[in-house]
């Protein structure tokens, strides 16, 4: 049974969404249809679009938003940001650990095997601490929901984090169009989020910075699918967005390009993978970095966020372990629990993944996205025995994880409502304190029926609501 979390069984309307579908009942189709293309419009003429990459339609498109809100109780929200916040407080501190003494692998709680053989795992940052000891600057931790009191993390985003834009700009446009709503409902704040990043930021610049701390964006530049979203954050912190011809290593620092010369960057908040973000330690090829800037940073001279290396913190095979993740390093079990997870690695496992297929979901571990994944249910028989292909020749790429009956949320459809299947991203800012900024990116799976939510992948974005007490 599907849990609707606007409407009862009874198709009377829950708790948190009262006020609203008392609203909704009261207005005129036509107008909200109007109001539907209007807001088609805004994120036209706003800019707000994605690339696919792989598609022989690689043109930038537009992505789809939904005018009705999904609205969180206080309460519900309460649970959510304590299993949030422990959860990345524990990723942090694995991090830490991992570069340092490697306590949890002695401890037999994590293979030693994930960490040493794992791509994400980056041996230039053993032995060193990033400023303030804070590796994920911001995090995206994705939330699914299976009924009343029950939520799940489907993965932690610990490298760069995608979408926070769309969350600014879906609150942006509902106030837009239907200001009225905020009046009736006590809705909390998100518009805040650009200034707290950019003051969390500058909170870590590294201990030899003098005076107020010089932030910039480091961004592949505009052919990336997410440059939209760089240049917007660069324009709301009124920082610098650079790209890698912009920068170079002087006299132990990084420094931009001005018309005043170069200056000195201290804090990069990057958006370019490790891989590429420096030729001279990782890919020589790469076009997209600073050569020499993994020099300066272990030097000391600059704070780079995410810091490099935080990508094992979300690779999917370590993801399975977060229930001991968490209770290593804070002493308590896990107030949020994970999709329970078979590893194909583990022969037990990959018997039972390969037997039972048509019934789960399976995920590289290094994948994003939506790609590179088989869901189950939804897949043909050929479909099936191909991917049945893929796991037995590389068995430890995979995990494969139980089909979750999601939540639905309405959406606003020419003939009224209609249920579909949502996630949730929160997005988090650790410096000396954690923010979980009240709300996130909801994504919508559009399609009937469907549970894949990736905007790459079909789905759209709604504004979320968490409601004050």
């Amino acid at each position: 049974m599907t849990f609707d979390e606007m409407l009862t069984a009874d198709k009377d309307p829950r708790t948190p969404y009262r006020t609203y579908h008392e609203w909704y009942s009261g207005q005129d189709p036509v107008r909200l249809v109007a109001k539907s293309r209007d807001a088609e419009n805004i994120f036209r003429k706003t800019g707000i679009t994605f690339a696919v990459y792989g598609h022989a339609d690689s043109s930038e498109k537009l992505i789809p938003f939904d005018i009705i809100p999904r609205i969180i109780s206080g309460r519900e929200w309460r649970r959510l940001a304590q299993g949030i916040e422990q959860r990345v407080l524990a990723l942090n501190a694995f991090l830490d650990d991992i570069y340092h003494k490697q306590e949890i692998v002695r401890a037999g709680r994590i293979p030693a095997r994930l960490i040493e053989r794992n791509e994400a795992f980056l041996p230039e940052m053993i032995g060193f601490r990033p400023p303030g000891g804070v590796y994920t600057h911001i995090v995206g931790t994705d939330i699914v929901r299976t009924g009343e009191d029950q939520f799940y993390v489907l993965e932690d985003n610990a490298r760069t984090p995608s979408g926070v834009s769309y969350m600014l700009e879906n609150r942006e446009t509902m106030m837009q169009m239907f200001p009225e709503l905020f009046q009736l409902n006590k809705v909390r704040r998100v518009e805040d989020y650009p200034h707290l990043l950019r003051q969390s930021l500058a909170s870590l610049a590294p201990p030899g910075c003098k005076g107020k701390p010089r932030v910039a964006v480091l961004t592949p530049g505009i052919y990336n699918s997410a440059y939209y979203e760089h240049s917007f954050l660069a324009d709301m912190m009124g920082v610098e967005l650079v790209e890698s011809s912009d920068l170079r290593v002087i006299d132990g620092k990084v420094k931009m390009r001005t018309t005043r010369g170069y200056e000195a960057i201290d804090v990069l908040y990057r958006r370019v993978d490790d891989d590429f973000l420096d030729p001279l330690t990782f890919r020589p090829d790469s076009c997209l970095g600073v050569a020499g800037i993994m020099d300066v940073y272990r030097a000391g001279n600059i704070t780079i966020a995410n810091a490099p290396g935080t990508g094992i913190a979300d690779d999917k095979a370590i993801y399975s372990y977060m229930p001991e993740i968490v209770e290593f390093y804070t002493g308590r079990k896990a107030l949020l629990e994970n999709v329970p997870t078979w590893r194909c690695s583990e022969p037990d496992s990959l018997k039972y993944v390969l037997e039972h297929l048509e019934e789960l979901v399976v995920k590289e571990v290094h994948g994003s996205g939506g790609y590179g994944m088989l869901v189950g249910p939804a897949a043909s028989r050929k479909e099936r025995a191909a991917f049945a292909a893929k796991l037995k020749a590389q068995p430890s790429n995979y995990i494969a994880q139980p089909t979750l009956s999601l939540s639905t949320v309405p959406i606003f459809v020419n003939k009224g409502m209609a249920p579909r299947h949502v996630d949730l991203r929160p997005y988090v800012l650790v410096s000396d304190k954690v923010q979980i900024i009240p709300g996130g990116l909801t994504r919508v799976a559009l399609k009937q029926g469907s549970l894949v939510v990736n905007s790459s992948q079909g789905g759209g974005t709604k504004d979320t609501w968490v409601l004050e007490d």
